[in-house]
């Protein structure tokens, strides 16, 4: 199962262009979708027009009346039958992901079954949408607050986690009420297209979620943006697009949910375990291959450990296997194009200019494909470009401190505040940095985050509102306060 017939023959059909109300629409022209591996053009799809976007509110907004009408457990229901298809179809799943995206076959099965689990927990929250009744302190009336679907949602996925960003902003809004609109990345659209035709299968009524993929995305979001029957945005990608998504979404207040750009500190203090903290680099740092707005960025590491810190992680790195995602000992695939590859190379010789040190890593290998080899750099200096910048690639650039002052004053240095991460055997001191640390999440002596059962999210220009738990659920429902006397 290692070539897009094989897996489609698993998942079944998978709709190569557009749907709106459950059928195709025209487009016009294709996307080439690239394997990132072999450079190869693996399928066409058909390229969405503004047209077709427009097509896709009106077809949105007609349904959203009849899936708001039903009840929470047949929502429930659906979203349950979603989970229980992508979890008996995980491979054919984590196959499709590698073939477009190029991260490796555990990183893509791991990002299944966290996909699938915004289907589950969604299914149960559905039916958990609960308001509040209240007395009013002067005691004239009784304040009734209801939770309504907040409308015709456009949800704007990126290219690393083509299944998770698109389950996890589908699933809060089919629980609360909403119809939707998928625009996935250009570059890798078959994923989302399979998503959705499980969904259909699972029994989201025709036009409930719709999907354009397509390579005009500027003129796509502004237009839907500008729509009056569009009322929510919800995007992941750069905090350079967001701040542009934001401006077209002022013009007619759309509420909108930004998850964007990280920077993310590493911090290791003086008294780390060094095994735990090594180990839990090598996962914060080159899970999804690096290309993750959670993945570690800087290494701030306490001077007395900085040199046998950065020793042990570049021997942990040296051996991992560089290679296509679908052979099973791959631990590193492909960046997904080869703009992204040449950013990442480019970071690293700014480093290199500035005094930075190559332990392990440091080059393209002369090979087809986009990859580049996983890298340690030492010797970092605290003002050097490439940390003030968001990698996505397997590199890791390590700076030395020598009080906690400073490396909190290092970590909050920058314009992100995504997540940050703190190895220390004092869980006291590791509380106390980490409510000090401005960033929307924090791993304490853990090297991932990321839960559906957990507010996703960021401080500073790394977004707006959350997403997963109960509050990625409220983001999609509007407050009403009634005024009643009974």
């Amino acid at each position: 199962m290692n070539d897009l017939d094989d897996i489609i023959k698993v998942l079944g059909p998978i709709p190569l262009g557009p749907v709106i109300g459950g059928k195709p629409a025209d487009g016009d022209g294709v996307i080439e979708v690239t394997n990132p591996a072999t450079e190869d053009v693996i399928a066409e799809v058909v390229n969405g027009t503004v047209a077709d976007a427009v097509a896709a509110v009106d077809v949105a907004q007609e349904a959203m009346g009849r899936w708001t009408a039903t009840s929470p457990r047949f929502r429930s229901d659906v979203l349950r039958r979603a989970f229980d298809l992508m979890t008996e179809r995980a491979e054919a799943l984590a196959r499709l992901i590698v073939l477009e995206n190029g991260k490796s076959l555990p990183d893509a099965r791991a990002e299944v079954a966290y996909a699938a689990e915004f289907f589950r927990w969604y299914s149960e929250e559905a039916v958990r949408l609960s308001g509040v009744v209240e007395h009013a302190p002067a005691g004239t009336n009784k304040i009734v607050v209801l939770r309504q679907p907040i409308g015709v949602s456009l949800l704007i996925t990126p290219w690393n986690f083509p299944a998770a960003m698109a389950t996890r902003k589908i699933g809060p809004a089919l629980a609360a009420g909403c119809s939707v609109i998928l625009k996935p990345a250009s570059e890798t659209p078959l994923t989302a297209l399979a998503i959705v035709a499980i969904l259909a299968e699972a029994g989201v009524p025709d036009g409930v979620v719709n999907i354009v993929p397509s390579t005009r995305s500027n003129d796509v979001s502004s237009t839907l943006l500008d729509h009056d029957l569009v009322r929510k945005v919800s995007f992941t990608g750069s905090t350079e697009v967001g701040r542009v998504l934001l401006g077209h979404a002022s013009r007619t207040v759309v509420s909108a949910s930004m998850e964007l750009g990280g920077n993310a500190p590493f911090l290791v203090l003086p008294d780390a375990d060094l095994d735990e903290a090594v180990a839990g680099a090598l996962v914060a740092k080159l899970r999804n291959g690096g290309s993750a707005c959670t993945a570690a960025n800087r290494f701030i590491v306490h001077s007395a450990v900085a040199e046998e810190f950065t020793q042990r992680f570049a021997a942990a790195v040296e051996p991992l296997e560089v290679g296509p995602g679908l052979v099973e000992s791959t631990k590193v695939g492909p960046l997904v194009n080869a703009k992204t590859r040449d950013k990442v190379a480019e970071l690293v010789q700014s480093a290199l200019d500035a005094g930075a040190v190559p332990v392990a890593g440091g080059s393209a290998p002369d090979r087809v494909g986009y990859y580049y080899t996983p890298t340690v750099l030492g010797g970092v200096p605290q003002d050097a470009h490439i940390l003030s910048q968001e990698i996505f690639g397997p590199v890791a650039p390590v700076v030395a401190y020598d009080d906690l002052d400073e490396a909190v004053a290092l970590a909050n240095r920058t314009e992100f505040g995504l997540v940050s991460y703190v190895y220390t055997r004092d869980l006291r001191t590791g509380m106390q940095v980490a409510e000090r640390l401005d960033s929307g999440m924090v791993g304490l002596n853990r090297p991932v985050v990321s839960d559906p059962a957990a507010p996703f999210g960021g401080t500073k220009q790394s977004g707006l509102g959350r997403e997963g738990g109960h509050e990625g659920m409220l983001e999609f429902t509007e407050s009403k306060y009634v005024a009643v006397d009974w």
